[in-house]
């Protein structure tokens, strides 16, 4: 009976349409496509059950460390914290995605709580969904979560603006600087919010943020410190994710990374570090993005031009102190005087394929021109 009920709320197309946009999956072949079918038909897929006890597990254990951090003392709660906010953030993204059930609003309702502080989760479902139009991935204009500016943008920063661009592309920059310029930008929208529906959406928000915070401090842990202490540096975890996830690339397709992290990282993320296929496939639910991944991994080599990498020790030591680039956006032509390459050391036996491994500044004689 009880996995009756699940099912029935489950929803188990893969073929997504969320909050009515409808988000259409690019198989690598057909014979792809039967076989994720196939694996939607699963009793463990259809019921969604990982991911209920995913919910399980991340309000038990955020409500249980509040409720107990005197027992644990103020150390090991912040930092069980710091992993409970950072996984609650990759179940948001999860509820986005339209599981573990079919309703929208039922999803967002499981989502909604402010245990991050910052983002509402309209604001971040909206934004995310509109990340989701492959055909402008990256381009500044039209991808609310690029990093990329645009060209007339970036003439218009200011030398001490254009450095501090550059800082935040580093590795550790987009850890320690990045949060900050997210939040800032966060800020000045909820003050700009004029139309009914933002202002209703910020008002649920800091309701919701004032009784959490309130509630907290009965339990005698200091709101403050959870800011400051424990939400920023969520914050900063989720960038080591979203770092280099995107690059500019003619080839829709080919501007989403395939990143082989080690599992807790994949735990922690909900396997989002194999990002080319999330974008490929946009209704797959977590636990199903590694088994596909390792299945076509080859196809999905050639598919993004090899844009590969070992795991985010790669990005941490490429990055330690040179930028990424991602300021002014490229359009479809690279800049083939910094052009560079790197050869990652793999997890899995290495294929035979066409496309070496590359970082984000693709060789000059592997990236498609325009004309």
């Amino acid at each position: 009976m009880f996995i009756t009920v699940i099912n029935h709320l489950a929803g188990n197309s893969f073929d997504s349409q969320v909050y009515g946009i409808r988000m259409a999956n690019d198989y690598i072949n057909a014979q792809q496509r039967e076989v994720v079918h196939q694996l939607g038909r699963n009793w463990l897929w259809r019921s969604e059950l990982p991911t209920w006890a995913l919910m399980v597990g991340v309000y038990g254990g955020w409500f249980g460390c509040v409720i107990y951090w005197q027992t644990l003392g103020l150390f090991l709660t912040t930092l069980l914290l710091i992993v409970f906010t950072t996984w609650y953030m990759s179940l948001q993204h999860e509820l986005i995605h339209g599981h573990p059930t079919r309703f929208p609003g039922l999803n967002q309702l499981f989502g909604t709580l402010p245990l991050a502080v910052w983002y509402p989760y309209g604001l971040y479902r909206d934004s995310h969904l509109a990340h989701h139009r492959n055909h402008t991935l990256t381009e500044p204009d039209e991808d609310p979560e690029t990093y990329y500016l645009s060209p007339e943008r970036w003439a218009q920063l200011k030398p001490w603006q254009q450095r501090l661009i550059h800082l935040r592309n580093t590795f550790p920059g987009r850890l320690l600087l990045g949060p900050l310029l997210d939040i800032v930008a966060t800020l000045k929208m909820m003050l700009l919010a004029r139309d009914r529906a933002a202002i209703s959406m910020w008002v649920i928000h800091l309701t919701l943020l004032a009784g959490l915070f309130y509630w907290m401090q009965q339990q005698g842990l200091s709101p403050l410190w959870f800011v400051v202490a424990v939400s920023y540096p969520a914050l900063a975890l989720t960038k080591i994710r979203s770092f280099y996830e995107h690059r500019a690339e003619e080839a829709p397709l080919a501007r989403s990374v395939n990143n082989e992290a080690a599992w807790p990282w994949r735990l922690l993320f909900l396997n989002l570090n194999y990002h080319s296929v999330h974008h490929d496939l946009p209704g797959l639910p977590w636990y199903g993005l590694r088994k596909v991944y390792l299945l076509y991994r080859d196809g999905y080599h050639q598919r993004n031009h090899g844009f590969r990498v070992a795991g985010y020790g790669e990005w941490l030591l490429r990055f330690w102190r040179k930028p990424v680039n991602v300021n002014a956006h490229p359009g479809t032509h690279k800049d083939a005087q910094h052009a560079d390459h790197f050869t990652a050391d793999v997890r899995y036996p290495p294929s035979n394929d066409a496309w070496p491994d590359r970082s984000a500044n693709d060789a000059a004689e592997t990236t498609r021109r325009a004309g």
